[in-house]
């Protein structure tokens, strides 16, 4: 788990510094660092689960926006057939943004919820 945490420690940190010139950075720098905070706490063995559930309720919510807005991810694969997300990194269309984005609090929450489960088996 050291190293898995690790990674994402660093990756975490990286996907906020790219947030720069992200129309909305105020929002995604805070999200990602604090995935970034608790894989850092987690690879020096702190786990602290009241942390992950926090971060996971409101990334579920911010997500659960993102999937049913009418710019996000069930528009993208509906109206727009799935579009390539990956083709071009700038972002003139509002449903590649906010697929973007739903799949970036996607990994977060996996990343959380494997720190959550992995805390809770080495407490018992």
């Amino acid at each position: 788990m050291k190293i898995f945490n690790i990674v994402w420690c660093i990756l975490f940190i990286i996907f906020a510094g790219l947030q720069y010139n992200d129309p909305d950075p105020y929002v995604w720098v805070p999200i990602y660092l604090f995935g970034a905070g608790c894989c850092f706490l987690a690879a020096r063995g702190r786990f602290y689960r009241k942390a992950y559930i926090f971060g996971i309720f409101i990334y579920l919510a911010y997500a659960a926006y993102l999937f049913f807005d009418k710019n996000g991810v069930i528009d993208w694969a509906t109206e727009h057939h799935g579009e390539n997300i990956a083709e071009t990194m700038k972002a003139g269309k509002p449903w590649i943004e906010e697929t973007r984005e739903f799949f970036g609090l996607f990994i977060l929450i996996v990343v959380l919820l494997t720190n959550y489960f992995y805390a809770g088996r080495k407490k018992a």
